[in-house]
C-alpha cells in the first residue's frame, strides 16, 4: 500500500460518522429451548488456544434474588458456573466452564445504579454497570472516579475480576478495585450472600477474584469531587525513557507513555488536575475506539496480511510512521471543545477526558461500520501481551528492549500500526492478586495470523521481549489479557496467593466457579503449557531442553539469548550480529 493510499485510509478511518453495528452478545444459544446449547467467546472472537467454549444453558438475572436462585440451583446440581459480562473483553478463557453442560450467568441486565451518596462521596452499582455508565452517573452527582481504564466497555464486575486500571501513582493508585469500600458476592457455600466491607480480610480476595469465588452482585466505590484535567502530549527521542519511566509518574498525576521502539520515539502524556474554573471543555474520543468503516478495516487487514506474507518489514515501518504521525497531528482523539483539536493543553472535566469508546452504543447499521476488532467483519485480529514490571527493575527492561531494536531496527514496526506500546503506572495493592509493588504496565498489541501455524514477522523478537519480561524481570501478568506464557509460574509471584486459594476453598469448596483453565492460571493444576505443533507461535508453550514444540516445517526452535533454557519457536529473521545479552 503506497503512502497516498495509507493517508487516504487513515483520513477515512478517523472521520467516519458515529454509526455502527454494536457488538453482539458474547453468548450465543441455538437450542430448541430458549438460552440452551450455548457457546461463549470474547469480543475478539478467539481465545489464545482458539478453542470453542460451550455451556448447556445461559441465564440473565435481573435482580440479586434471581442471581442467588441461579447459583443455588446450579450448586444443588453440582453444575459448573461461569460469569459473562456484556462485552466480554478478557482475552484468556476466564468465562469458559469445563465441559458442555455448565451454566453461564450473564450480568447484562444487572446494570442499575443503586445509590449515589453525595455526602459520603460513594456510588453503589450492580456489577453489570459499564465504566461509561459509572462515569456518567458520578458526573451527574458532581463526582468523579479519579482513575480508570481508558475503554468504556468494561463492566464493574469485570474490572473487579481482572484488576483493570488506568495510570497513576497518586492517591489510592490507578486500580479501580482499590476504591472499593463494599462488595456483595454470591457464592455456593453458605452464607451464600456475603457483604464484604473495608477492613474485612476477604475483601482483599474478592476485589480481584478472576471470577472463581462467585458472582459479584454489587459494588460500592469511593469517589471524589468532579474536577478538570489538563492534557499535553509531547514527543521525545526514547534515549532517556529508562530514566523518565521511573520518575514521571511522581511528577504528573495521570502520566503515561506511548512508545514506538523502532522509531526511537516516545509520546509523553503530561496530565494533571487544574482548577475547575480553568477554561476548556475538552473531550476524549480516541480513534481506535470509534466506529470504523468495515471496508476500511478489511483493506487495512488485507494490507497487513500481504506485508506479512511477503516479509515486507519496510512497508510496515512506512505505514506505522504514517499512522503515528496522523494520531499525533490530531491530538490522539482529544478535542478542545468537543469537536475540534486546536492544540495543547486540552482542558476538560474528568468524565469527558478519562475514557472513551463511542463504537459501543451506536444504532445498528447492518455492519457498514463496527468496532475495529469486531470478529463478525474482516478487521483487526491481534495478540495482546500485557504485564507490569516493578519500577525498581523497569529501567533495565527498557534498555534490553532498546538493545534488541538496535540489532533489528525494523523488528517492532508492526507495533506502530497498533499505536505502539502503552505504558501506564500502577501502585502496590492490598488485593491478594493485585500488584505487589509500584510498577509500570506495558501493553503490547500486535498482529495475529488467522493461521495458527504461520509465524509473524520478527516473531523471535516479540517472543524474546515477552519471555524476558516474564522470566528475567519477574513481570506480573494482566489477568484479563495475555497468552499462556505470561501465566507460567505467576501465582508464586504473589505473596498472598495462598491466602487467596484458602478463601476460594471456603467460598466454593466444590470448585463450581473454577475450571481447568483457571486452576492452571492459579497454579493448582498442570497443563498451562500446551505442547503441540506450533504451540510457541500462539504463546501456548516455551521450548526448553526437555520440551519440543514441533513448529511448522521450515521453522526452528532457537536458543533464547536472555535466559538459559528458554527457546522460541519461530522463523528467525536475520540480524546484523548476534544478541549481546
Amino acid at each position: 500500500m503506497n503512502t497516498i493510499t495509507s493517508i487516504a485510509l487513515l483520513v477515512t478511518l478517523m472521520s467516519i460518522a458515529a454509526n455502527s453495528t454494536p457488538p453482539e452478545d458474547p453468548i450465543q444459544c441455538k437450542g430448541e429451548i430458549k438460552n440452551t446449547n450455548c457457546t461463549i467467546t470474547n469480543s475478539y472472537g478467539a481465545f489464545p488456544d482458539r478453542s470453542t467454549c460451550r455451556a448447556a444453558e445461559a441465564v440473565y438475572p435481573t435482580s440479586e434474588a434471581e442471581l442467588v436462585a441461579a447459583v443455588a440451583s446450579a450448586a444443588a446440581a453440582s453444575r459448573k458456573i461461569k460469569v459473562a459480562t456484556r462485552y466480554s473483553h478478557s482475552i484468556p478463557k476466564l468465562v469458559c466452564p469445563d465441559g458442555d453442560d455448565g451454566l453461564l450467568i450473564s450480568t447484562k441486565y444487572l446494570n442499575r445504579t443503586l445509590n449515589v451518596d453525595a455526602s459520603a462521596m460513594t456510588i453503589t452499582v450492580e456489577s453489570g454497570v459499564t465504566l461509561r455508565q459509572l462515569i456518567s452517573e458520578a458526573a451527574r452527582a458532581n463526582m468523579a472516579l479519579p482513575y480508570a481504564p481508558y475503554w468504556w466497555g468494561l463492566t464493574v464486575g469485570g474490572m473487579m475480576g481482572t484488576g483493570a486500571h488506568g495510570s497513576s501513582l497518586w492517591g489510592l493508585g490507578s486500580q479501580v478495585h482499590d476504591r472499593v469500600t463494599s462488595l456483595t458476592i454470591v457464592s455456593p457455600a453458605p452464607p451464600h450472600v456475603r457483604v464484604l466491607e473495608s477492613g474485612d480480610a476477604d475483601l482483599d480476595a474478592a476485589k480481584v477474584s478472576l471470577g472463581v469465588l462467585g458472582v459479584v452482585s454489587q459494588v460500592t466505590l469511593k469517589l471524589e469531587a468532579l474536577f478538570k484535567r489538563s492534557v499535553t502530549y509531547i514527543t521525545k527521542n526514547d534515549s532517556d525513557l529508562g530514566e523518565d519511566a521511573v520518575g514521571l509518574g511522581r511528577k504528573h498525576e495521570f502520566a503515561d507513555f506511548t512508545w514506538f521502539p523502532s522509531q526511537k520515539r516516545v509520546i509523553y502524556r503530561l496530565d494533571d488536575r487544574v482548577p475547575t474554573n480553568s477554561s476548556g471543555n475538552g473531550l476524549n474520543n480516541f480513534p481506535g475506539f470509534r466506529s470504523t468503516s468495515t471496508l476500511v478495516l478489511a483493506t487495512l487487514r488485507s494490507t497487513e496480511e500481504t506485508q506479512e506474507s511477503l516479509g515486507d518489514a519496510n512497508g510496515k515501518c512506512i505505514n506505522g510512521r504514517i499512522t503515528a504521525s496522523f494520531l499525533r497531528s490530531t491530538g490522539f482523539g482529544l478535542t478542545n471543545d468537543g469537536s475540534v483539536f486546536k492544540g495543547y493543553p486540552v482542558i476538560g472535566y474528568q468524565n469527558r477526558i478519562q475514557a472513551s469508546g463511542t463504537c459501543l452504543d451506536s444504532p445498528d447499521d447492518a455492519r457498514l461500520t463496527a468496532c475495529p476488532w469486531d470478529s463478525r467483519v474482516k478487521g483487526l485480529f491481534f495478540h495482546q501481551t500485557t504485564f507490569s514490571i516493578a519500577l525498581s527493575r523497569v529501567k533495565g527492561f527498557i534498555l534490553d528492549v532498546q538493545k534488541l531494536v538496535s540489532l533489528s531496527p525494523d523488528s517492532l514496526c508492526g507495533l506502530d500500526l497498533y499505536n505502539g506500546i502503552l505504558m501506564r503506572y500502577v501502585t502496590a495493592s492490598t488485593a491478594y492478586l493485585g500488584k505487589q509493588e509500584d510498577s509500570l504496565d506495558f501493553d503490547i498489541t500486535y498482529y495475529r495470523s488467522k493461521d495458527p501455524l504461520q509465524p509473524r514477522l520478527f516473531q523471535d523478537v516479540l517472543e524474546e521481549i515477552e519471555q524476558m519480561a516474564v522470566f528475567k524481570y519477574a513481570a506480573l501478568p494482566h489477568w484479563g489479557k495475555n497468552r499462556n506464557v505470561a501465566f507460567l509460574g505467576a501465582i508464586a509471584k504473589y505473596r498472598n496467593g495462598d491466602r487467596f486459594l484458602k478463601v476460594k476453598q471456603r467460598y466454593d469448596p466444590m470448585g463450581l466457579f473454577s475450571s481447568r483453565w483457571s486452576d492452571q492460571m492459579l497454579g493448582v493444576a498442570e497443563g498451562l503449557s500446551v505442547v503441540r505443533e506450533g504451540c510457541a507461535l500462539e504463546g501456548l508453550c516455551i521450548c526448553s531442553q526437555d520440551t519440543h514444540c514441533a513448529p511448522k516445517k521450515g521453522y526452528v526452535c532457537v536458543p533464547g539469548k536472555i535466559y538459559d533454557t528458554a527457546r522460541v519457536c519461530a522463523k528467525v529473521t536475520p540480524r546484523n550480529g548476534d544478541s549481546t545479552f
